[in-house]
């Protein structure tokens, strides 16, 4: 049986006390590593456009990549020109030497091999420029110079990343809050709860809670999750509205019949999971690993039906499941993130504090 090292994380007990002492060497490095950026013994950068981190303090998957494309769509509702700086978690432009842009010249040529599966969905869902690289101070240069329309950057998991001065922090927790509150290895935080804001913020940093309460001491506000209708693959990739779709699966399945597959490669798959049977599904879950490779398909030959998310859908191709796959029909379940009314409030008296571009003045 594989080791998990989330069970550790969950209490104090024997498991986390042996590597508590990893923890303190961990978290000395990380005081002295922002110590040293605070007092520039390490150089940061500026760039001549503001910047809004979104990112968190636990392992895994808080909930940053559906608050980042909640936060592009309300700018892009205001009228903003927003651009996203992304690692590019396992995308083959991580260990490129240059930056990879994203945008509506280059995405016919890229897969989620060369981009990583978040930021082409950042994309799909929102069709702003991407530009994927590790170092974000040189990848917003490159951006901007390619889009010098942009007038604000979105910086995808940037909260750790303080080589890159920013104006505005979002930081996200879900349902699992601190955990035992340690940080790595022993527990799952990556830097202490009170961790001190860097200097430059225009406002307190803005916490998100990806859960139905707050998980932490922090003052901050929630967000509901629900699913969007589903779409067969084929509809997904091509943009196509439901009601065009191909027809749709059987109803939530009855006691005592078969159950539907549901695939998911995400940080908390249970999550998916639990969200389809709250719709009545029965499912026979596929968990695998966060950013798991989907070049060959994991699902036996005579399955009928699987659902995915759309994290999953962006590696799979319709040609790919037509070819080793042909009995099964894929279900993309869309997500529907929506933060409460407050969060919007305190984010917009933020980017109130922000220069006004000239097309936003009028």
């Amino acid at each position: 049986m594989a080791f998990d090292i989330t069970s550790v994380w969950r209490q104090r007990g024997p498991g986390a006390l042996l590597l508590w002492p990893l923890s303190c060497l961990f978290g000395a490095l990380s005081s002295l590593r922002r110590l040293g950026y605070r007092h520039n013994w390490w150089s940061s950068t500026r760039l001549h456009r503001p910047v809004l981190v979104v990112g968190n303090r636990i392992v895994g998957g808080a909930g940053k990549t559906p608050t980042t494309i909640a936060i592009l769509q309300h700018l892009q509702a205001q009228g903003w020109h927003p651009g996203v700086l992304t690692r590019g978690y396992k995308a083959e432009a991580s260990r490129h030497p240059r930056p990879l842009l994203l945008n509506a010249q280059s995405q016919a040529q890229l897969t989620a091999q060369d981009t990583g599966d978040e930021p082409l969905l950042i994309w799909r869902r929102t069709h702003v420029p991407v530009m994927i690289d590790p170092q974000r101070a040189r990848s917003g240069q490159a951006l901007l110079k390619q889009h010098p329309e942009i007038d604000i950057l979105i910086c995808d998991d940037g909260l750790q990343h303080l080589a890159l001065q920013r104006d505005i922090e979002v930081i996200v927790y879900d349902e699992r809050g601190q955990g035992n509150g340690w940080l790595l290895p022993a527990g799952p935080m990556r830097e202490p709860l009170g961790t001190s804001p860097p200097p430059g913020l225009l406002a307190a940093p803005i916490v998100l809670y990806n859960a139905d309460r707050p998980s932490t001491p922090l003052p901050g506000y929630c967000a509901k999750r629900s699913t969007g209708p589903l779409k067969s693959l084929q509809a997904w990739w091509q943009g196509q509205p439901a009601e065009h779709d191909a027809p749709p699966p059987p109803a939530p399945q009855q006691q005592g019949s078969e159950p539907v597959w549901a695939l998911a490669g995400i940080a908390q798959p249970d999550r998916f999971f639990a969200q389809l049977e709250a719709l009545g599904w029965r499912i026979h879950g596929l968990p695998l690993p966060d950013h798991a490779d989907l070049s060959e398909l994991p699902w036996p030959q005579d399955v009928a039906h699987v659902f995915v998310t759309e994290k999953d859908a962006v590696k799979l191709s319709p040609e790919q499941v037509r070819r080793q796959r042909p009995l099964t029909q894929v279900w993309v379940v869309s997500l529907n993130f929506q933060p409460e009314p407050a969060f919007w409030t305190a984010l917009d008296q933020a980017l109130n504090r922000l220069p006004r571009p000239a097309h936003l003045t009028h």
